[in-house]
């Protein structure tokens, strides 16, 4: 097992914030869900808000302050933070001038940082999206949309917040970052695995003398093996591969980054560099004021990553525009004024009252909290083989936030069980705190269709078998407008569709719920199963191309068992 200064895995995430913020209150204070600028924005000022999970630091947390980010919303380790999250950050931080919220382009951050912005928008915030996609080995050339944000973050939301900075709207703010992501390219290579939190070996491991190419940052191993080879050879690959799309002309100016990944030194980094270096001079091309070091990391992770971005003048000015956070500082920036900020925990949000609810629907909220906790047994239990599923072509943290998540909203059923909550809002609070606590894709979905299951079930009315009905396919619709996905996919919905269909065939054919519900799990079971023999289109898995035949989705496996475990309790 790996030594690690660790006190309860489940919160380091937290913990490591708490230190983070106590060490820097010059900068940044905690606020619910993440940090925000110790001096607040001026008014009228747009509001760059950034975020992701934990894992990666100096990412994120570590670029607010003046001249980059108004806060950073920051969830658990390698998982999106919630879209609760996110809002309360965009609320501490906005100043009346909008908010642009940017995340690299993973299914989680997109599902949450969209939801956030949903909401923020029916509030009457100005609120725009940015997914940093410049990660070239994650999706082909023409499919730009789909490919991962790594280490490119530095340069796209450098320049973002610089343009926040020198007072441009949220139409400008908005058009400088997408100029700058559509600029920017970034491949990297993995030497050795990253350990999480308390586990006892890495996510993965390579064979002597082979390095992975084309990582990730949330613990991939990367898209293909080559043999490990000498510093200037792998910065001779990595540069080959950014010209070959970027395609610039003698004298392009070039903002040039190289990321370690957590564990590789500064001496190999500068070794990297020299060859890069040497490599752009021959080539004509003007390296514009190089980063090298740890910028967005991947724990321990030992490997590195290039990034270049074709500038222009107006990219390199914002680039070069000073700023001064905890851990990017150019020129002498402006220090914050007045006295220091002293950093306060981050408050636990006062429930509500809830809204009336009737007789009925309080009795169908005593049924729901009671499944919640046989949902959240089930998941305990098969935790540790969820995982394991997980980390064929994932991160392997499936498990564990999945009995986060499940845990979180078992706990919040009960207590707007105890305040007298109908089956709606007890099945909203579950969602809010299982999206939150969980994290990541499955957060995301499993907290959107419990909340659109309760939106169907409200707080008034009997919970009876045609309400079910409708509240799991809304369920369902849900997850999928969300998140995109569709049957065949590798996904929790290649499970999920089949149960709803075969839930609404047997109910319109006279069954009754309970009969009806054990059957459609059956069906579910079998089409969970069936997703080994697919190879997986969505999420972190695609990446790795056939790496997941042979091994079923965890997402659609992770729910094949919930509601086989439900049918037992109905």
């Amino acid at each position: 097992m790996s030594q690690q200064l660790v006190n309860d895995p489940a919160d380091f995430a937290d913990e490591a914030l708490a230190g983070f913020a106590a060490a820097h209150p010059d900068h940044v204070r905690l606020v619910p869900g993440g940090v925000v600028r110790a001096q607040p924005l001026p008014r009228g000022r747009v509001a760059l808000v950034v975020g992701g999970g934990a894992g990666h630091h100096p990412a994120f947390a570590g670029w607010v302050g003046e001249g980059l980010a108004a806060g950073a919303a920051c969830g658990g380790v390698f998982a999106s933070p919630a879209a609760s999250q996110i809002r309360s950050v965009a609320l501490e931080a906005e100043a009346g001038g909008g908010v642009l919220l940017a995340y690299g382009n993973y299914a989680g951050d997109v599902l949450h940082f969209g939801l956030a912005a949903e909401r923020l928008r029916s509030e009457g915030l100005d609120v725009r999206e940015l997914a940093v996609s410049d990660d070239i080995a994650s999706a082909p050339v023409g499919e730009e949309s789909r490919r991962r944000g790594i280490a490119g973050d530095v340069v796209v939301l450098k320049v973002a917040g610089a343009a926040a900075q020198a007072g441009l709207d949220l139409d400008g703010v908005e058009r400088v970052a997408r100029a700058a992501d559509a600029a920017t390219r970034t491949f990297g290579v993995a030497l050795r695995g990253c350990t999480l939190p308390g586990a006892p070996e890495p996510l993965f491991s390579l064979p002597p003398g082979r390095m992975g190419l084309g990582m990730g940052i949330h613990g991939e191993p990367g898209v293909g093996e080559v043999d490990t080879t000498s510093a200037d050879a792998v910065a001779d690959a990595l540069l080959d591969g950014l010209l070959a799309e970027l395609a610039p002309s003698a004298g392009q100016r070039v903002a040039v980054v190289v990321n370690g990944l957590g564990s590789t030194t500064a001496e190999e980094l500068f070794v990297v560099h020299r060859r890069v270096a040497e490599r752009l001079g021959e080539l004509g091309l003007v390296a514009v004021r190089p980063e090298v070091g740890q910028l967005v990391s991947s724990l321990d992770m030992a490997g590195v990553s290039l990034t270049l971005t074709a500038l222009d003048d107006e990219l390199e000015g914002y680039w070069l525009a000073a700023c001064d956070t905890p851990e990017l500082r150019r020129g002498t920036g402006t220090p914050p004024g007045g006295p220091l900020a002293v950093p306060r925990a981050a408050a636990v949000p006062v429930e509500p009252v809830p809204p009336a609810a009737d007789e009925a629907s309080r009795t169908a909220a005593a049924r729901h909290a009671a499944g919640l906790g046989v949902v959240r047994d089930t998941v305990l239990e098969h935790a540790e083989h969820l995982g394991r599923v997980d980390a064929v072509a994932g991160d392997g943290d499936h498990g564990i936030g999945m009995s986060r998540g499940s845990t979180a909203a078992a706990e919040a059923g009960w207590e707007a069980l105890s305040a007298g909550a109908g089956a709606g809002t007890l099945l909203a609070r579950a969602g809010d705190a299982w999206a939150e606590r969980g994290g990541g894709t499955s957060g995301a979905l499993w907290g959107v269709a419990l909340t659109a299951y309760g939106r169907v079930l409200g707080d008034t009315g009997a919970a009876d078998d045609d309400t079910v009905v409708r509240a799991v396919r809304a369920a369902l619709d849900a997850v999928t407008r969300l998140g995109g996905a569709r049957v065949g996919d590798k996904t929790l919905v290649d499970a999920a569709d089949p149960f709803v269909r075969a839930l609404e065939e047997a109910t319109a054919a006279g069954a009754p719920l309970q009969r009806a519900w054990v059957e459609a799990a059956q069906h579910a079971t079998r089409a969970a199963a069936a997703t080994a023999d697919l190879t997986a289109r969505r999420g972190r898995a695609r990446t790795h191309g056939d790496a997941s035949l042979g091994t079923p989705d965890a997402g659609a496996l992770s729910f094949a068992l919930v509601v086989t475990a439900l049918g037992a309790q109905l």
